[in-house]
């Protein structure tokens, strides 16, 4: 009924703000899981391992720092509304292009640029929702913000199902073109960030980001080390679970798809859940109970020997692991110097996702070195002793760290 509430005593630009840049992540997040569908399937098409296919996620990865660097640094000089239009087009154009791509080299290149668009897209879109949205709902708002990711992922699991068996991977990428689309909403519906424009009024000179860090080094450190450990943690339970559906379990591409939604619906559940309780409990403390939890469910995660049992298990580690990213657009946003608010939780976010990168192919390689007794890599081995470490880094992390909930977002610190 508060959440209800809540979302009822928002006025229309507010709301139009909030959708676009919910929006905004769930297409972005569709564009990137795509790939994770259809490992397999390019690596018969391009005559390469799987580790090496997994290179182009690790690209995308790797491209993510730059992007928020890039459109954070636009978004605070110029206003948040045409940067955010503007990636939404560019990683949208290299979709498209990915679907028409002649060889893996090309490959590797398209996921590089797309990871310019997707480390630019959650800055710069978290930023203006938060700025936009009443501080007493920020934490409910931050968890379904934030879940924009767990349903971008449930749409690339529906287009897995219904897109892939008729069209191909091709298709599947001609499918990701559809949040080009937002541009025009964001257009005609969503105004500047009230925010930015009082910000720039008061301002002194032009945003620094690499002055700011020198006058916060500790901060932009700690953020960035707790966004690696929750990259590991996502990444590491989301990128190369479809394979391990796939190849360990041999479950077929409706199945797949099936248990991932399920996942995926408990990640949209945790998520706005989780980030809720940190409004009231405080955001330490939502993520340090989530991941705590979460580490519990990893065995029945992986090591389940039934397909009801693998649905349990996606739908509880999922719930968990997004129950804690859904505190994170509040939480960064508020640690955030007030002048850079656009550059700092993106680019912390994506600098965390730079360490975390090759998550992906570190599980593959240790897979296929400890193999199944019957042949065959050991992927659930492999994701569970990764998870681990993970979860144990996000707990010591998040419950160490600072915290500023509900601070008032208009003043510039």
């Amino acid at each position: 009924m508060r959440a209800f509430t809540a979302v009822r005593a928002l006025d229309r630009d507010q709301r139009n703000t909030f959708v676009a840049s919910f929006l905004g992540w769930t297409l972005d997040a569709f564009d990137y899981f795509l790939i994770t569908f259809v490992i397999i399937r390019l690596a018969a098409e391009f005559h390469q391992s799987v580790p090496h296919i997994l290179w182009a996620v690790t690209a995308t990865l790797i491209a993510r720092p730059f992007g928020a660097l890039l459109f954070g640094m636009l978004a605070d000089k110029y206003g948040r509304r045409t940067p955010l239009m503007a990636d939404i087009a560019f990683y949208s154009a290299v979709e498209l292009l990915t679907a028409f791509l002649p060889n893996f080299t090309a490959f590797l290149v398209l996921r590089f640029f797309y990871g310019l668009g997707m480390g630019g897209e959650w800055g710069v879109g978290a930023a203006v929702a938060m700025e936009a949205l009443p501080a007493q709902a920020r934490g409910m708002f931050s968890g379904l913000l934030q879940q924009g990711y767990a349903f971008g992922y449930l749409l690339a699991a529906i287009a897995y199902w219904l897109v892939f068996p008729h069209f191909g991977w091709r298709g599947m990428f001609v499918v990701g073109t559809l949040p080009a689309l937002l541009v025009l909403f964001i257009r005609s519906h969503v105004p500047e960030s009230r925010v930015w424009r009082q910000g720039r009024a008061a301002a002194l000179g032009t945003p620094n980001i690499f002055r700011t860090f020198a006058s916060h080094p500790g901060l932009f450190l700690y953020a960035i080390a707790l966004m690696a450990a929750f990259n590991f943690m996502s990444h590491g339970t989301q990128d190369l679970y479809p394979t391990f559906l796939q190849k360990q379990i041999g479950l077929r591409v409706g199945q797949v798809s099936l248990v991932v939604i399920v996942a995926n619906i408990g990640a949209i559940c945790g998520g706005t859940i989780f980030g809720a309780l940190s409004q009231r409990f405080g955001r330490r403390r939502a993520i340090g109970a989530a991941t705590v939890f979460g580490a519990l469910a990893i065995p029945l995660w992986v090591f389940s020997a039934s397909l009801g049992a693998l649905f349990a298990g996606g739908f509880l580690l999922q719930f968990m692991v997004q129950g804690a990213w859904g505190v994170i657009p509040a939480h960064l946003n508020e640690l955030a110097p007030g002048d850079v608010r656009g550059t700092f939780p993106g680019l912390t976010y994506q600098m965390g996702n730079l360490i975390a990168a090759g998550i992906a192919q570190m599980q593959a390689g240790f897979a296929q070195r400890f193999p199944l007794s019957g042949g065959g890599a050991n992927y659930a081995e492999a994701l569970a002793i990764l998870a681990v470490m993970a979860f144990l880094a996000a707990i010591v992390l998040a419950l160490g760290g600072p915290e500023a909930r509900d601070i008032d977002l208009a003043g510039v610190r």
